[in-house]
């Protein structure tokens, strides 16, 4: 027994002795209005997004963003075709596995295959994603990294409360909507 914990933990500290640990995330900020003629509607969305990740090797890390979305708006079309007014809050939780698959200098191209998930309390609606979303990291110093990601490729589902009124896509969205930009702290 004493051997078996002890291998478990050489290969623990071998594996950690080449890890490193990044924290970071990003701040999300749209508005959009129309005037009288064209219902006078408008939405206001504020996202916070921090996110934790390990380095497992020089290709490869685990992390986890996990953030709060605040979304404003009025006289918005819903799911029922009425014209709706409030504010909504979602927890999003999104784990992901990514792959550095070239590194150039400073600029590393990496992938991330993972789950997303959002739960939004008013509306009882949630979110699910499945696919990759791949990305650049610039590494400004030992220290600090410019990450952005750009597009979404797989599979997502809205399922806002009620019955028959899912909403499935499949396909690559290369759309501004999966367009964000974040700052790491490399430990």
């Amino acid at each position: 027994m004493k051997k078996f914990l002890m291998t478990i933990a050489a290969a623990f500290v071998a594996v950690s002795m080449n890890a490193q640990l990044y924290l970071g995330g990003s701040l999300g900020f749209g508005s959009w209005s129309t005037q009288k003629l064209l219902g006078d509607k408008s939405e206001a969305v504020f996202s916070i997004l921090p996110e934790i990740g390990y380095n497992l090797n020089d290709q490869w890390a685990i992390g986890t963003v996990i953030g709060y979305q605040n979304n404003k708006f009025n006289n918005v079309v819903n799911i029922d075709g009425v014209n709706v007014g409030g504010h909504e809050a979602a927890f999003t939780f999104n784990p992901y596995a990514r792959f550095t698959y070239l590194k150039a200098g400073s600029v590393n191209l990496f992938i991330d295959g993972g789950v997303d998930f959002s739960s939004a309390t008013k509306g009882d609606c949630t979110y699910l994603g499945f696919g990759f979303k791949p990305g650049v990291a610039i590494n400004l110093n030992d220290k600090f990294s410019f990450v952005s990601h750009l597009g979404f490729v797989g599979y997502q589902l809205v399922n806002p409360d009620g019955d028959d009124n899912n909403t499935s896509y499949f396909g690559l969205d290369m759309s501004g909507a999966n367009l964000t930009f974040g700052l790491y702290y490399n430990f």
